[in-house]
């Protein structure tokens, strides 16, 4: 890219600044601006963050200059300012969820193909180069026919019910939690890297902390900071703190993913295992730079991040030599290199290698299944 595109950030929680810091390590990109949900905030939060513009969402959409929209607001807001975005004209980087509803998703993979905009939902997981490679070694052959797949993710950021966030209240975040919130990046990266497709779920959810403590301050995800008793009020809660979901694939054989939000000591860590009939490969995301590839009748195999010793593909995905760690903050920046290399030609390409409102509006179709099945307590037909 030889010209400077402009873009803007919508939200600042967590994830936004994650975005700015990815887009600041690629050349040709400029964060020009930033929106909250009024403009004082907007401007103490664009000051605070080196940003030279400040807007509320409505303003943004007004200025010309601005190519691509990042949304990273709580999820109730992403079909609206999506879809608001791309009647502007502009490039939409969502994060996930692309909808909290099934026929929202509908709607923006369709204005999407209308107007022939960019469009990318940020699962940003398929983008650690050791994904890329198990990707690439399974399409190589090397895995052989698949027998069956084994994923968790677990955090114990939600463990204590004083652990409170927007993501635990069903109207700005849906009507699922663990399984919407971090279960969709292991689905998600369980069809990337397999190539195969869910064809019917089966789940059983639990709430650990029937009731939580809201503070009734404001307080930050991931802080880590503690109120007074004074400080909180009693609220019930109705979404899942853990999942279990059996699986079923196109190519007739199984698998099962976990998820949960209340393993201690479990920050944040990604599980896959996926049993083929050549090997067996292993990657967590806590140790992202190394694969562990299991065999029968030779030694098992520990291979580590090394762009000499990885495929052509995955080595796109480094940036630093063997030996130099990369991890999630590098994943931001693969992607939207990626993005952004489709911005500058002006429109969605027809095969895009990152993922798209489509990817979107399928996690969001297995999510809802998911929730049908536990509803149901049966097996139901994606």
């Amino acid at each position: 890219m030889t010209k400077t595109i402009k873009a803007a950030i919508v939200g600042t929680g967590f994830i936004g600044p994650a975005h700015l810091e990815a887009l600041r390590r690629i050349p040709n990109i400029e964060v020009i601006a930033l929106c909250e949900v009024n403009q004082e905030l907007a401007e103490e939060k664009a000051k605070l963050l080196g940003i030279p513009q400040a807007f509320t969402f409505e303003e943004m959409l007004k200025q010309p200059e601005i190519e691509v929209v990042h949304i990273c607001t709580p999820n109730f807001l992403h079909f609206s300012q999506s879809k608001a975005a791309l009647e502007a004209g502009k490039h939409v980087v969502c994060e996930k969820p692309l909808a909290t509803k099934i026929d929202e998703a509908e709607e923006l993979v369709a204005l999407a193909k209308e107007k022939g905009l960019v469009n990318a939902v940020h699962f940003n997981l398929r983008y650690y180069p050791m994904v890329r490679q198990m990707k690439t070694m399974r399409e190589n052959g090397e895995l052989g026919e698949i027998y069956n797949i084994m994923g968790s993710y677990l955090q114990d950021w939600l463990y204590l019910n004083t652990d409170y966030n927007w993501r635990l209240e069903p109207d700005k975040s849906g009507d699922s939690r663990a399984i919407a919130d971090i279960g969709s990046h292991l689905l998600d990266l369980t069809e990337y890297v397999t190539g195969l497709k869910i064809t019917e779920v089966m789940a059983d959810f639990s709430t650990v902390h029937k009731t939580r403590l809201k503070p009734l301050k404001p307080i930050e995800t991931y802080s880590g900071k503690m109120l007074k008793e004074s400080d909180y009020a009693e609220v019930p809660i109705d979404t899942e703190d853990h999942a279990t979901v059996m699986l079923r694939f196109d190519n007739g054989n199984k698998g099962s993913v976990t998820v949960s939000q209340v393993n201690a000591g479990r920050k944040n860590r990604l599980n896959i295992e996926i049993a083929g009939s050549k090997s067996n490969f292993e990657w967590c995301s806590e140790r992202p730079n190394e694969m562990w590839i299991g065999k029968r009748e030779s030694p098992n195999q520990q291979l580590m991040k090394d762009p000499a010793l990885f495929t052509p593909e995955a080595a796109g995905l480094i940036s630093f030599p063997g030996g130099h760690n990369e991890g999630f903050p590098d994943t931001s920046k693969q992607m939207f290199k990626e993005v952004y290399a489709a911005v500058a030609k002006g429109k969605q390409p027809e095969q895009p290698s990152f993922p798209t409102f489509e990817d979107g509006y399928r996690e969001l179709l297995i999510c809802e299944r998911i929730i049908e099945s536990h509803k149901k307590q049966a097996w139901v037909k994606l």
